[in-house]
């Protein structure tokens, strides 16, 4: 019995053994094309030739760059990151660095925007461009106080958050400074006299807050700074009328007369119409009459 047992075993191993060999080195086989193939997959990108990372990280820019071109800028931003992630080093992540900052602008991300922007001109001071990066930092300012409201419904500019207006004027100062030579210097000269009269009108606002809450000296501290820091704003002429209305109800005539004098001398034909607008609140309130003794 136990022959028989042993035999037939022994029969049974003759004919799996040649299988399970067949099967193992077919395994074998496959595991060594398919690690051969994941070897190629995966090649590594710094064995790339130069011609041949350079043509790649074309395609990549030239593909991001339609994106933007089109306005679709989620999927330009996209395009410009992964360009920057596979060819750091090329010289189309440099400018995709540049692109991403314009594409934030244009996409609303004011802080990723001024990220990018930054890292720009600390990494690249000799850039060609570098003036352009300087510009757009601006416009990221001056674009980005607007909440999402005052992007589709106009508004007073001079009545929001002036902070990223402050700034933006400090960008285009700079730029000016130290590009003197910029091509977007007339642009830039442009958006300062408007982020100028912009501020002093923003000044104008608190000055006549601080009238009607009788809080005068409060008022000809902000009046006297948009003479002193904003001269040639449009402002001006509303400031000095509200310099003389504060020093008369302080008790200082004298030198509410000086500024009727000056008044008189550099407007004699009266306060530009374009100074004089009040916002709703403040014609609510003359209406009703709430700052009159």
């Amino acid at each position: 019995m136990l022959s028989r047992i042993i035999f037939v075993l022994s029969v049974l191993m003759i004919g799996v053994l040649p299988c399970w060999q067949s099967a193992y080195a077919d395994k074998e086989h496959d595991q060594a094309n398919k690690s051969t193939s994941e070897s190629e997959k995966n090649k590594s990108e710094s064995e790339l030739s130069e011609e041949e990372i350079a043509k790649t990280a074309a395609q990549l820019y030239n593909e991001a760059h339609e994106f933007l071109k089109d306005e679709r800028y989620p999927k330009a931003i996209e395009a410009y990151q992964n360009l920057q992630i596979r060819y750091p080093f090329s010289r189309f992540a440099i400018q995709a660095q540049l692109d991403l900052g314009f594409a934030y602008l244009k996409n609303g991300d004011q802080e990723a925007a001024l990220a990018t922007l930054d890292r720009f001109i600390k990494m690249q001071p000799s850039h060609p461009n570098i003036d352009y990066a300087y510009y757009l930092r601006g416009l990221v300012n001056f674009t980005g106080s607007a909440g999402l409201v005052q992007r589709f419904i106009p508004s007073d500019d001079s009545q929001r958050d002036v902070q990223s207006l402050t700034e933006a004027h400090d960008n285009f100062a700079e730029l000016l400074e130290k590009y003197p030579n910029t091509k977007y210097r007339q642009d830039a000269e442009q958006r300062m006299i408007a982020l100028r009269n912009t501020l002093a009108k923003h000044e104008i606002h608190i000055a006549r807050y601080y009238v009607k809450r009788k809080a005068y000296v409060a008022a000809v501290r902000r009046a006297l700074s948009i003479v002193e820091n904003y001269p040639r704003s449009s402002s001006v002429p509303e400031a000095l009328r509200i310099l003389e209305k504060t020093y008369h109800k302080l008790n200082l005539n004298e030198l509410a007369d000086d500024i009727k004098r000056v008044y008189a001398l550099n407007y004699p034909n009266g306060v530009p119409e374009d100074t004089v607008k009040t916002t709703f609140a403040e014609d609510v309130w003359n209406f009703l009459g709430l700052d009159e003794d």
